[in-house]
């Protein structure tokens, strides 16, 4: 599955959020949200029907400043808290990606940017690892929930956060059945719901652009999403 936002990296601050993919005239989109892919799983007979909500994307985010861009891919672990176990927040099976274009054509990929979650470098608990961060000319290894995880400029976080997506969901609900707006900015169905987060701080120098499109994606071992 994947999520897309395109954006220029202007003077000052900016951002940008995905509530819906961006559409590039005459090339095939591809998105999905929260809860969005057929059966969040393989629905083809003889496969696992069970949803796959750790490969599950549920949003992309991207921000900058006049020094950094920061870019954030969040995934469903709607059951976990922090007393779960890790094996049920850190999928080790799951290929995560930001995939940055840097040119003129939005659907290539020249920043492929690929972590894994697995048993951390020092034996203890879980660790991540991230490859293609620009900038780095090797691979940069962090612990889970690990905030001061850096190098040559790049900063980088996974862990359980608060979700950030805002969402009225009974007034979608209410709005769709009744045709009339229905939502309420008080009402956020998403709030306090923890979710696996990634973030990464990259310089906007190794870049090299001023104007990326970015998407996140999901690849499982054994066939799933």
């Amino acid at each position: 599955m994947n999520r897309k936002v395109k954006f220029a990296l202007a003077g000052g601050v900016g951002a940008a959020a995905l509530a819906a993919m961006v559409l590039v005239p005459g090339q095939l989109a591809l998105s999905a949200d929260h809860f969005d892919p057929p059966l969040r799983t393989d629905p083809r007979p003889g496969f696992d029907p069970t949803p796959d909500r750790l490969a599950d994307i549920a949003d992309v985010f991207a921000f900058y400043d006049a020094t950094n861009v920061y870019l954030s891919l969040t995934v469903h672990t709607r059951d976990a808290t922090s007393a779960s176990p890790l094996s049920d927040i850190y999928d080790r099976d799951v290929l995560y990606a930001l995939n940055v274009s840097t040119d003129t054509n939005a659907a290539t990929t020249e920043v492929p940017i690929r972590f894994r979650f697995g048993p951390a470098t020092n034996g203890t608990g879980f660790g991540v690892r991230y490859e293609g961060l620009p900038g780095l000319s090797g691979n940069l290894d962090c612990r889970v929930e690990q905030l001061d995880c850096q190098s040559g400029g790049v900063r980088a976080y996974a862990g359980l956060r608060n979700d950030p997506f805002f969402f009225d969901l009974q007034g979608f609900r209410e709005t769709t059945a009744m045709g009339t707006l229905r939502f309420n900015p008080n009402r956020d169905f998403f709030g306090g719901k923890n979710i696996l987060t990634v973030v990464l701080q990259i310089p906007r120098a190794s870049l090299n652009t001023n104007q990326i499109s970015v998407w996140g994606t999901t690849a499982r071992l054994g066939g799933q999403l």
